[in-house]
């Protein structure tokens, strides 16, 4: 990849990585279905103006508002309000090691729902690695007793599998001619009109004690505007520019920006058990990506 690619891959990690940090604070003083709603739209009303500025319009006949909720619903919706509420039980770096699990997810999704993407050997085996990564870092006692720790682990896993059902759904968009931008800015349009008469009977936030603080206006104002408008930006210039493989490696660097944030910000300290388990899910997307070993064989040489 060119050096602006590894740039634009970098930085993504980084406001990704960062979303974990940013929610975390922002479930300090707000439910999360609120958060959510503060994410999405806030990022819809820029991604708008973005696509007005460019001379386009969501709002006109023949939107696939249909398509749009659905990748709302799989995309922003239901991973969003497991990440977050999972944040209030668990530290933002383990979640963001669970999240890491989306492309092994992704690819048992992809075998049975699409004719092109089967498992074989490999894929097996990355994913055996992976699950192994996930029992090691949510551990035997959380699964004996069933505490909320453990929930909140879950619910990071199935905000994963949440995210790899989207991956293989939003595979449509190329086939109808949607425009990457235009895809981002519809499922976050939608994913805001979903979330308002949820987000309003069940958090229903004029029962706070008070307005949230500037630092919490700050992390929604992160989350929307850069980990999820910018991010969307960068997603969709990797994927145009180096294609969807080496996006994968965006999955090897989040861990780590939420990790060192956490760790920084939040004073957070991961267990060994957590550093094993992130190991074992790492070498498992190392298989996965393939590039790596293909390169440490005799004889291999340097693309």
């Amino acid at each position: 990849m060119a050096w602006r690619v590894w740039l634009w891959l970098l930085s993504l990690s980084i406001l990704w990585g960062g979303s974990f940090f940013f929610a975390k604070v922002a479930v300090g003083e707000l439910p999360p279905l609120t958060v959510v709603f503060g994410r999405v739209a806030l990022a819809a009303i820029a991604l708008n103006l973005v696509l007005a500025v460019a001379g386009h319009c969501l709002w006109r006949r023949g939107t696939p508002w249909s398509t749009f909720f659905s990748m709302g619903v799989l995309n922003n919706l239901v991973p969003f309000s497991l990440l977050f509420w999972a944040q209030t039980h668990i530290a933002s770096g383990v979640a963001s090691i669970l999240n890491a699990t989306t492309p092994l997810f992704t690819l048992v999704v992809a075998h049975f729902l699409t004719a092109d993407e089967k498992m074989n050997a490999t894929k097996v085996a990355a994913l055996v690695l992976g699950l192994a990564g996930v029992a090691v870092l949510v551990g035997p006692s959380a699964i004996a007793y069933l505490d909320v720790g453990f929930w909140g682990q879950f619910a990071c896993l199935g905000a994963a599998l949440s995210y790899a059902l989207a991956g293989v759904y939003g595979r449509r968009f190329k086939r109808m001619g949607i425009a990457p931008m235009e895809a981002a800015a519809g499922q976050v349009t939608a994913s805001t009109i979903l979330i308002i008469p949820i987000m309003l009977a069940v958090d229903q936030p004029w029962t706070l004690s008070g307005p949230p603080s500037a630092t919490v206006w700050a992390a929604l104002a992160g989350l929307a505007l850069l980990s999820t408008a910018l991010g969307y930006v960068l997603y969709f210039r990797v994927l145009a520019e180096a294609g969807a493989t080496n996006l994968l490696l965006v999955t090897f660097l989040i861990p780590v920006t939420a990790i060192l944030l956490g760790a920084a910000f939040l004073g957070e300290r991961l267990e060994p058990t957590d550093i094993a388990g992130m190991l074992l899910i790492a070498v498992g997307l190392l298989i996965l990506d393939g590039r790596l070993f293909a390169r440490l064989r005799p004889g291999a040489r340097p693309a």
